[in-house]
């Protein structure tokens, strides 16, 4: 028997989202029900804080919202609580790697989406997720200090799979890779992954991690699925992400977030 749940944090896309990105009716009612039963919700995403507002504005969240997987986590009013950035040489490190393989390489500084070839993979789908376009630049050199995300894009799953290994005993003192989607590799900060983001507003909020839910989909969801009380995977999540689960519930075509709050976390 898990303890009854006080605070759940939930990922965005492939959980809280359909795959076309939109937010179903299902999903809002069940946010709606779990504030109603006083249990505590917010997001944790590998989006920027600027691509979480429309998801914030429409689930009214008025609790801190967790953004870069970890990276930043941001009040309600936009200002930022705690950052954690990319150490230089982790970050050089990166992009040296990623500059030698077929992938399309963004970097997230100053609030803004930085990239070298417009023409790369998935940009036109990270441009519709985001709501806002890239800044094209002809290096990262002068943001390398201050760097809260880098992704590398690619249509070959396997290869993202074959650097995630490759790269992570390279930068393991400072910071982390992990796949946010089968065709995103995210690098971030060590201190920035979902877990350590679910402890520290469980903090905030007086909240036991016993007491904490957790949902999500990709490899990125693992850390906070290792502090929750309880763990929930999406029904469409690999098989690896899954094992890390107490709990599968339906894919995110099948409202599965609704599913999972009816079924695991709503006193009952």
């Amino acid at each position: 028997m898990h303890s009854p749940i006080r605070f759940m944090l939930s990922d965005i896309d492939g959980t809280l989202l359909r795959p076309d990105h939109s937010l179903s009716q299902a999903n809002i009612d069940a946010v709606r029900k779990l504030r109603d039963a006083g249990i505590r919700f917010t997001v944790a995403s590998s989006r920027p804080p600027r691509a979480m507002r429309r998801q914030i504005e429409a689930l009214g969240i008025d609790l801190p919202t967790v953004s870069f997987n970890g990276a930043n986590i941001v009040n309600p009013d936009g200002s930022l609580l705690k950052a954690h950035r990319i150490d230089p040489v982790a970050a050089r490190t990166s992009l040296d790697l990623f500059a030698d393989q077929p992938v399309s390489v963004w970097v997230f500084a100053d609030d803004q989406w930085l990239l070298l070839d417009p023409l790369g993979d998935y940009v036109e789908h990270e441009r519709t997720t985001l709501g806002y376009d890239f800044v094209q630049v002809q290096h990262f050199d002068e943001y390398i200090d201050r760097i809260d995300k880098i992704v590398a894009a690619s249509k070959d799953f396997e290869l993202l799979k074959r650097l995630e290994a490759q790269l992570n005993p390279l930068i393991a003192d400072t910071a982390l890779a992990a796949r946010s989607q089968a065709y995103y590799l995210d690098v971030t900060a060590l201190e920035a992954n979902k877990g350590a983001a679910l402890a520290t507003l469980a903090d905030a909020l007086g909240i036991p991690l016993a007491q904490a839910a957790a949902i999500g989909d990709a490899g990125n969801d693992v850390a906070m699925f290792a502090r929750a009380g309880l763990a929930i995977a999406m029904g469409q999540a690999e098989t690896g992400v899954k094992s890390h689960a107490h709990h599968v519930t339906g894919s995110n075509l099948e409202d599965g977030l609704a599913m999972a709050i009816e079924r695991y976390v709503l006193p009952h």
